[in-house]
């Protein structure tokens, strides 16, 4: 049975793969079975952000497994202390709470919002604005957040308190924080999954403008748009913003599953 036969034999059917199957590769250039060529001009989506095989990256790895490849959070250990340094120097932010994937990472700042607002202004300030065309995670709670209503269908009821209005658009987020109090708005500077959609860059100074005036946590997912892949480190960076959270998973760890949310003060 050839592997794309077994692939459809026990592999649940969610993608729509090609007909391809990967063996090898070193950068961007990947080889199947027939040591065919291709360029993986997605860096794997986002995740292989020093290329396929890189050594730098091999040997980093292989020098802590060779050591400890897990412990439980009830301990130190230091590529944890060290990674959360680095996150926090190179961005400002002040704390890091690491996690698995982009959509825990997503579920953790939304539930940094409703923390906030909730201990500061009661539980009834817990509403999450999020931009139509978003994508944040497969999570029933990720889910409600992404502005996708085709990816909502066969799974409702989704979490409560997610509304989306259109890209540009802050009237309309001024007009829901009248009607219900609004604890935190979540976007991506480049919208990522139904098409390559950079946001308006006078639209996202002036809605960080809007939420630091109103209390309001500005959110910015970076699961695909971080870790190098627009020229600055974050998205947000190139806006000239400063966001309260910011989520990243995918590049942060080139391959391996990783997601970590960074918290301002």
């Amino acid at each position: 049975m050839s592997l794309q036969s077994t692939d459809k034999k026990y592999i649940a059917n969610t993608y729509n793969r090609f007909p391809v199957s990967i063996v090898s590769g070193k950068g961007s250039v990947v080889k199947d079975e027939n040591g065919k060529e291709y360029i993986d001009l997605g860096s794997g989506i986002g995740v292989t952000s020093f290329g396929i095989a890189d050594e730098v990256w091999q040997n980093a790895i292989t020098e802590q497994i060779s050591l400890v490849q897990h412990m439980s959070n009830l301990y130190y250990t230091e590529p944890c202390v060290r990674l959360a340094q680095l996150l926090c120097e190179r961005t400002g932010m002040k704390k890091v709470f690491f996690s698995n994937s982009g959509a825990e990472a997503n579920e953790c700042a939304i539930k940094i919002a409703r923390k906030y607002a909730s201990d500061k202004y009661g539980k009834d300030r817990f509403t999450i604005i999020t931009l139509n065309n978003s994508f944040h995670g497969r999570t029933l709670t990720t889910l409600a957040a992404t502005g996708q209503e085709h990816y909502h269908e066969l799974f409702t009821p989704l979490t409560p308190g997610f509304i989306s209005v259109d890209a540009g658009d802050l009237d309309a987020i001024k007009e829901v924080h009248k009607e219900t109090p609004v604890a935190g708005v979540l976007i991506e500077c480049i919208q990522g999954e139904g098409g390559i959609l950079p946001i308006e860059s006078t639209f996202i100074k002036n809605l960080n403008d809007w939420c630091n005036e109103n209390d309001v946590l500005f959110m910015v997912d970076e699961v695909q748009t971080g870790n190098g892949r627009t020229g600055e480190l974050y998205a947000y960076m190139n806006y000239g913003v400063t966001p309260d959270v910011v989520s990243t998973a995918k590049g942060l760890a080139g391959g391996l599953p990783l997601g970590a949310v960074l918290i301002g003060e």
